[in-house]
C-alpha cells in the first residue's frame, strides 16, 4: 500500500505541464490517491490575451484569464482520467504558481506535489529562479519533478 493519499500537480496549459499531469495521474491511480490539479493564473482581458498571443506565440499559454484556466483544468482532468485516475479535483488560483502549488499542497495535506521540469536549465531559470526548484524548497511534502522536455 502506498503512503500517498493526496497528489497535487500544477498545470499552465502547456504540453510539458500536461505531461506532468499524466505522470501525477499515474501515481495517483497506482496509489488509489486523490489527484488535485492546480492552475495558477492572473486574470487577463481579451485584448491582453490577444497581445500575448501575437507577441509570445507558443508561449502565450503563460498569459491566461479565468476562462482559459478552466479550459486548461478540464483538459488536464481528461488526460488524468485517460490514464485511469478516478478521484480528481481541480482548482484555479489567482496568483503565482509557486505560492498556489505550495499552499494547495499544504491546505489539502498532500503527500506528493508533482511539477514539470520545463525551463529548469534555461538561462532565464538560472537568473530568475525556477518554479520546480522553489517548490522543492518550500513544500512540506515529497516533490516529484517530472522530466517534461522528452
Amino acid at each position: 500500500m502506498s503512503s500517498y493519499r493526496t497528489v497535487v500537480v500544477g498545470t499552465d496549459g502547456s504540453p510539458p505541464s500536461f505531461r506532468a499531469v499524466v505522470r501525477a495521474a499515474e501515481v495517483a491511480r497506482d496509489a488509489s490517491a486523490r489527484l488535485l490539479v492546480v492552475c495558477a493564473y492572473y486574470p487577463s482581458n481579451d485584448r491582453e490575451v490577444q497581445q500575448a498571443q501575437d507577441q509570445l506565440g507558443d508561449e502565450a499559454f503563460q498569459v491566461i484569464g479565468s476562462a482559459p484556466a478552466e479550459q486548461t483544468l478540464r483538459e488536464a482532468a481528461e488526460k488524468a482520467r485517460a490514464v485511469g485516475a478516478t478521484d480528481i479535483d481541480t482548482t484555479s488560483v489567482v496568483g503565482a504558481p509557486i505560492n498556489a502549488l505550495t499552499e494547495a499542497a499544504e491546505s489539502d495535506q498532500a503527500d506528493l506535489l508533482v511539477i514539470g521540469s520545463r525551463g529548469l536549465n534555461t538561462i532565464k531559470g538560472r537568473i530568475l529562479g525556477s518554479v520546480p526548484s522553489e517548490v522543492s524548497r518550500r513544500a512540506d511534502c515529497d516533490v516529484l519533478v517530472v522530466r517534461t522536455d522528452r
